[in-house]
């Protein structure tokens, strides 16, 4: 048993924009010898420590890349932090021991011990994240906040008000827990495309050398230069019939599809502002479905890569908002970067493992195919105009559209995604030259995403994350492994497959989301992204299959029918969207195919129109979204 620090009365001093966060002041915590706790992640290690100020004690925090390991050591030397610190086995510094979370404490461990003399007690990431989320919420006053519309709000959260809630860690890759009290959580899901996907992308496209180089240049930068909007995609006269907003984005980087420029032809600020709002956005839509999925109205975002940052914070509540019909809130967290590390530092003066315990987890990776069949599978002989519906469609345009499909001409768009083909094709355009989506998907088959993704391996070691069933081989974060601001130290192929690996799955997941929202058993997927396209499918069913965990029927509809998992052969009519698909304008639009050019401008026919009342899109007392 070591010192146990007192949490009682604290407070926030300071300005809540200083970096690192302002330190906390603990009026009744004695100004003794420090305590230490670390949390040293996929891509930066970030310190929590007591400190005295004049006579007083505080909480102060640091952090630091990981590659730069030896700056940490320098500084906990230099700000005697190993004086007393911590608990003691022996009465040798060799004995003494450090409160440490996240994966690098289980791969750094011997080099904490030859440097520093000291023994790191490992505790769970996900205990100490939630540990620290809930001291931050319980203790400190002020400690929440809203950002939105360029206002900074604080907000009250009783602690008997608190649970449950939905917690989303944006840190290389994305975890997102459901809070259920102080010792009740479990995880839910993730993605893998996190702050690590920004950061890599970004040292490839820019050329910055730190994450906060990235956000400064995404300060003064305009992402329509490379974003496709949906006046870009119909024109102004199909805006007005649908009330869109000629400025709402439609495929993240889209343009890039249709332009003869090269990678040096476009600003890295313009870049850098595409790539923020691209993942930002996600990042927000995926947390936007779990919170609806699991029936919570309460989202607190933290991790290291939101940083305070206004445009982040700002991108993240305007999507929250605007999926959620004003239904989800996003609120926001002081010293968000620094969860884990706090969690550890609760954790002195406890014994072992005290704070908080892992509920069942919701999500287990399984590398291998299920061995289960999908639910509702049925004989080509039982398919037929009256098992067939409901079903969702999921376009892959230049973005993704899904759409609900009720019966013969009844259709309801329900959401759609900025992240599609035109995304996939214009980075990799940018990245590695290709000419075309067959160049592309070519390359991506000679190439080894694992060259540039960060696995959880990569983070935690051979084992993984047992605890939470995520094997080593489990991609943690997209392009998270890319260290190199160069993009020539890069083989093309392999930065393909990265691309078709990281959206695909992206897809899947959203798509997966959606229909387990709506009730929906089977998903068709059409669209010239995917159709034809042998590697996508594939990468698209693994998904699915990944996510569902076989409960899902994944089929794929090509030109004028598709041939079905049993090898049915259906038509658009068998399918109830003839009427839709017949009509060019209303396909483009509508079901967001890829864009190829100008739309002539001419009023839309009685016929037309009334295809398009159908798909007046509505998702049930959940919101609702124009996005293609």
């Amino acid at each position: 048993m070591g010192r146990r620090i007192d949490l009682s009365g604290a407070e926030i001093r300071g300005d809540p924009a200083e970096d690192g966060g302002p330190p906390i002041f603990l009026p009744r915590q004695p100004a003794a010898s420090p305590l230490l706790a670390l949390d040293i992640g996929g891509t930066l290690i970030k310190l929590v420590y007591t400190a005295s100020c004049g006579g007083e004690a505080e909480l102060r925090f640091a952090k630091f890349e990981r590659r730069r390991l030896d700056e940490c050591f320098e500084f906990v030397r230099a700000e005697g932090l190993l004086g007393c610190n911590g608990t003691k086995t022996g009465s040798s510094k060799e004995n003494m021991i450090l409160k440490a979370t996240g994966g690098g404490a289980y791969k750094f461990g011997d080099d904490f011990r030859e440097k520093l003399g000291v023994s790191l007690d490992k505790l769970d990431e996900m205990d100490s994240v939630v540990s620290g989320a809930n001291f931050l919420l319980q203790n400190v006053p002020g400690a929440a906040f809203t950002h939105m519309n360029g206002k900074r709000n604080s907000v009250d959260i009783s602690p008997d008000n608190l649970f449950p809630y939905l917690l989303v860690n944006i840190g290389s890759g994305v975890s997102i827990l459901k809070v259920n009290g102080n010792r009740k959580f479990e995880r839910v899901t993730g993605t893998h495309i996190g702050g690590g996907t920004m950061f890599g992308l970004a040292k490839l496209l820019t050329g910055c050398k730190s994450y906060d180089e990235f956000l400064q240049l995404s300060q003064k930068g305009d992402n329509f230069v490379l974003d496709l909007i949906v006046k870009d995609i119909c024109g102004e006269l199909v805006c007005q019939k649908q009330g869109l907003s000629t400025s709402t984005l439609a495929s993240s980087f889209g343009k890039v599809i249709t332009s003869m420029k090269k990678l040096t032809d476009y600003r890295s600020e313009d870049l850098a502002s595409t790539l923020l709002s691209a993942f930002t956005y996600n990042i927000a839509q995926i947390s936007f479905l779990v919170a609806s999925l699991l029936g919570l109205r309460r989202v607190f975002f933290g991790g290291s890569y939101i940083r305070g940052h206004k445009s982040t914070m700002e991108n993240i509540s305007y999507a929250l908002d605007f999926w959620s019909q004003s239904q989800n809130q996003a609120v926001f967290l002081q010293h968000e970067g620094y969860l884990g590390a706090l969690g550890a530092l609760m954790s002195y003066g406890g014994p072992r493992d005290e704070n908080l315990t892992l509920e069942d987890s919701q999500e287990k990776e399984n590398t291998q195919e299920s061995a289960a069949p999908p639910a509702d599978v049925t004989s080509a002989d039982e398919h037929n105009d009256s098992n067939i519906f409901p079903y969702l469609l999921v376009n892959i345009g230049s973005g993704v559209s899904m759409i609900e499909v009720i019966g013969k001409g009844k259709f309801e768009r329900i959401i759609g995604s900025h992240l599609g083909g035109g995304t996939i094709l214009g980075l990799a355009r940018l990245l590695t030259g290709c000419s075309s989506y067959e160049e592309f998907l070519d390359l991506s088959q000679r190439g080894n995403n694992l060259a540039v993704d960060l696995t959880v391996g990569d983070i935690y070691g051979e084992h993984g994350y047992p605890k939470i069933g995520l094997p080593a081989s489990t991609t943690a974060a997209s392009f998270g492994k890319v260290n190199s601001s160069k993009l020539s130290d890069y083989k093309v192929e392999d930065l393909a497959a990265a691309l078709l690996n990281s959206f695909t799955y992206n897809i899947g997941q959203i798509a997966y989301f959606v229909a387990n929202l709506s009730g929906l058993k089977r998903i068709f997927f059409r669209g010239a992204y995917v159709c034809g396209h042998e590697k996508t499918m594939d990468k698209i069913s693994r998904s699915l299959k990944y996510w569902s965990k076989g409960e899902v029927q994944t089929t794929f509809l090509c030109h004028e029918g598709f041939l079905g998992t049993l090898g049915a052969f259906w038509s658009y009519e068998n399918m109830g969207i003839d009427g839709l698909a017949s009509h060019e304008v209303i396909r483009e639009v509508l079901l967001g195919a890829p864009y190829t050019g100008q739309f002539p401008s001419v009023p839309l026919t009685q016929e037309q129109d009334d295809k398009i009342q159908p798909l007046k899109w509505r998702w049930r007392g959940c919101g609702m979204t124009m996005l293609f």
